[in-house]
């Protein structure tokens, strides 16, 4: 009985390494992207996961590896047709234009335009719709050749990746759907393989720190194999009848497409660029073109009625109603531009040329889609099996054989 005991003992060496290792791989993978806000006392007493906690770094990671170099904004702009645009937006910018003339016109010349009969109003509406298309072409062609000023691409991406730390997870978790699965299981089968030295270095020689600095190598081992064989070898190598390669590089197609959807669905969106556009950096050289434009329109519009209307208004009041005319059709941008969402995703196509120019990426181009991000914390999650594995060491040291 004693014998079977002591045999049953010995035989749970590699078992329990098996899912030591299972275990110390399968906390690394979560701790990767959980917690995704710090838990803790900040800031050495806690944890957050290490993608959560890093996204402003590889959200800029990512643009500067795949969005900067396969997306360009000024090619973006090109594929929006301004009378495609137009015909988008024109019913619902009729009714904006309307109300932004009546509010200017009922503040900059009050008199004036309470004296002016509805028949009068209507014919200002209609010069002014008329010549919605004309201003709107003019507006878009000179946006097209100033994109790079009022859209940053980098600025839009890390900001919807900072303020939402649970898309980047998404992105990682579903670019890696195949292989943070793998990292888990390949954690129980090698953790068995290093499991049978350790059993047979404890039948020969019994000292208490084998089990402890075996549950370390495992822990060690486990995540440091698994990270390498999903990366490499980067390029397929031939080795007799077997072909290897990292096993995210080998879905490089299918990556592909699962990231370039997410980035089209949730970051590169007409919603967030239209948001970037009129609330980030580049918004100031905006109002600038609109209210080129604008006063422009304004111009024409009262030139044929001059000197009657500058009578009527008044140069201070004039000059305040083309002012108050271009804030109110800046500050109102989203009620018509949002009905320019379904045009502005078929034109713009993010996703399908995305896909496309990302498969065509060398393997070690690709690889720079997710590894880079984390690759300078893989330590962390390495040491930290490491640990794990040696406390596990150390409980079965106490519970199996003393």
């Amino acid at each position: 009985m004693e014998w079977n005991l002591e045999t049953f003992s010995l035989l749970s060496i590699p078992v329990i390494s098996a899912l030591v290792g299972w275990l110390t791989n399968y906390l690394a993978v979560k701790m990767m992207f959980y917690p995704i806000e710090f838990v803790g006392i900040k800031p050495f007493f806690g944890w957050q996961g290490l993608i959560p906690a890093k996204r402003r770094q590889m959200a800029e990671i990512e643009v500067e590896l795949v969005l900067g170099k396969l997306l360009s904004v000024e090619e973006l702009a090109q594929r929006l047709d301004p009378d495609e645009l137009t015909k988008a937006i024109e019913r619902r910018l009729k009714q904006v234009i309307r109300k932004v003339v009546n509010d200017v016109m009922a503040q900059s010349a009050p008199q004036l335009w309470a004296a002016l009969p509805v028949q009068g109003k209507n014919l200002v509406y209609q010069r002014i719709e008329n010549d919605i298309p004309h201003v709107v072409h003019k507006l878009v062609d000179d946006f097209q050749h100033n994109v790079g000023e009022i859209l940053d691409i980098k600025e839009l991406v890390v900001e919807q990746l900072v303020n939402s730390p649970s898309l980047i997870n998404e992105i990682f978790l579903t670019a890696g759907s195949k292989e943070f699965p793998f990292i888990v299981r390949s954690g129980f089968y090698f953790g068995f393989l290093f499991g049978l030295p350790t059993m047979f270095l404890w039948y020969v020689f019994q000292a208490w720190w084998i089990l402890p600095l075996g549950g370390l190598l495992v822990g060690y081992a486990t995540n440091w194999i698994a990270i390498k064989i999903i990366f490499e070898p980067k390029r397929p190598r031939k080795i007799g009848p077997f072909t290897f390669q990292g096993m995210f590089l080998k879905r490089q197609k299918e990556v592909s497409e699962v990231y370039a959807s997410i980035i089209e669905q949730k970051l590169i969106t007409p919603q967030n660029i239209t948001h970037v556009i009129l609330h980030g950096s580049g918004s100031a050289q905006l109002l600038e073109l609109i209210e080129l434009h604008v006063n422009d329109a304004i111009e024409r519009y009262v030139a044929i009625a001059q000197p009657y209307f500058a009578i009527g208004v008044g140069s201070e009041n004039y000059h305040q109603m083309k002012a108050l005319a271009v804030k109110q059709i800046f500050e109102n941008s989203d009620k018509y531009l949002l009905y320019a969402y379904d045009y502005a995703n078929g034109a713009l196509n993010v996703g399908e040329d995305l896909c496309s120019r990302m498969q065509s990426l060398s393997a070690t181009e690709f690889e720079g889609v997710l590894r880079p991000a984390y690759q300078q914390d893989e330590w962390k999650l390495i040491l930290t099996g490491a640990v794990l594995g040696m406390l596990a060491g150390f409980a079965q040291l106490y519970l199996v054989f003393m």
